[in-house]
C-alpha cells in the first residue's frame, strides 16, 4: 500500500477535515453519541490527527497509525496516539465504544480485514467517516472530464481504490454488521471553488501519473476560465458508513 507524497497528502487531509467538520459532527451527534460525554473512540490510521481534533470535544479519543512520524507529530501536540497496524490493532476485544477511520479504506490492500479488526475492538459502533468515490466525480464543462480520469489513474497507480465509497455497504455486510450508508454534502459555491483553486490543483498534480503531467497545464487553464465565466461545477461524492451489531 502506498499513497501520494507525505506533504501533499497531509495538506489534503487538513483540507478534508475542514470541509467535513460540520457533517462529521452531525453524524456523531445524531446517529452515534449518547450525549453524556462518557464514550471512548479510536481513530484507526489517524495520520496527523486532524479528525481527532474535531472529535476531542465530543468523546475521549485515542489514535493509532503505522507511520512513526505521524505518531510522533500527534504526540507532540498532546494527542493520545500509538503505533500499530489497522490489520492488527494493539487492543483487547471491545476496548472502545466507537472505532472509526477517515480516508483510510481506499489505501488498504485488504479493507475487509481491517474493518473486521475495527469491529473486534469496538463495543458499539464501527464508522468509516469519509471514503471518496472518484469514479462518480463530476468536472464540468465537458473538457474538464479528463481531470477525473487523471485522478483515478493516479490513485490506482499508487495502490488505492478510487471507487471505495460505493463499496462500503458490501464491506460492512460481509463483516456481519448492520450498516447505514450516506453521503456528505459537497457542492461548493463559485467563491469556494476560487479559494480552493491552487490547493485543488496541487492535489490533482500530486496524484497525476508521470506520463500525464503534460496534460495538466491546459486543463488548469480550462478550469480557471470556467471559474471566471461562472460555468464551473465540481463535485466528488464522499460517503460514510455506520455499522453496528444490532439495530
Amino acid at each position: 500500500m502506498s499513497s501520494p507524497g507525505t506533504g501533499s497528502m497531509e495538506r489534503q487531509l487538513r483540507r478534508q477535515s475542514i470541509w467535513l467538520r460540520n457533517s462529521l459532527q452531525w453524524i456523531l451527534e445524531e446517529k452515534v453519541l449518547t450525549g453524556d460525554g462518557s464514550e471512548t473512540a479510536l481513530d484507526v490510521g489517524c495520520g496527523p490527527g486532524y479528525v481527532m481534533d474535531t472529535m476531542a470535544d465530543m468523546v475521549r479519543v485515542s489514535g493509532v497509525d503505522l507511520d512513526g512520524d505521524m505518531v510522533r507529530s500527534c504526540r507532540a501536540r498532546g494527542l493520545d496516539v500509538g503505533r500499530g497496524s489497522a490489520y492488527d490493532l494493539p487492543f483487547d476485544d471491545g476496548s472502545f465504544d466507537i472505532v472509526y477511520c477517515t480516508f483510510l479504506m481506499l489505501w488498504l490492500d485488504d479493507p475487509g480485514s481491517a474493518l473486521q479488526e475495527m469491529s473486534r475492538v469496538s463495543r458499539k459502533h464501527v464508522l468509516c467517516l469519509a471514503e471518496p468515490d472518484f469514479g462518480a466525480r463530476i468536472d464540468h464543462p465537458g473538457e474538464l472530464g479528463t481531470v477525473r480520469e487523471i485522478v483515478i489513474s493516479g490513485i490506482m497507480e499508487n495502490g488505492g481504490d478510487p471507487e471505495m465509497g460505493r463499496k462500503l455497504r458490501g464491506l460492512f455486510q460481509r463483516c456481519g454488521l448492520f450498516v447505514d450508508v450516506g453521503i456528505h454534502p459537497g457542492v461548493w459555491s463559485l467563491e469556494r471553488l476560487g479559494l480552493e483553486f491552487e490547493d485543488e490543483w496541487s492535489f490533482v498534480r500530486s496524484t497525476c501519473p508521470e506520463g500525464r503531467q503534460g496534460e495538466l497545464a491546459g486543463l488548469k487553464k480550462s478550469w480557471e476560465r470556467a471559474l471566471a465565466e461562472g460555468t464551473l461545477f465540481q463535485f466528488n461524492p464522499i460517503f460514510y458508513a455506520l455499522g453496528s451489531r444490532a439495530r
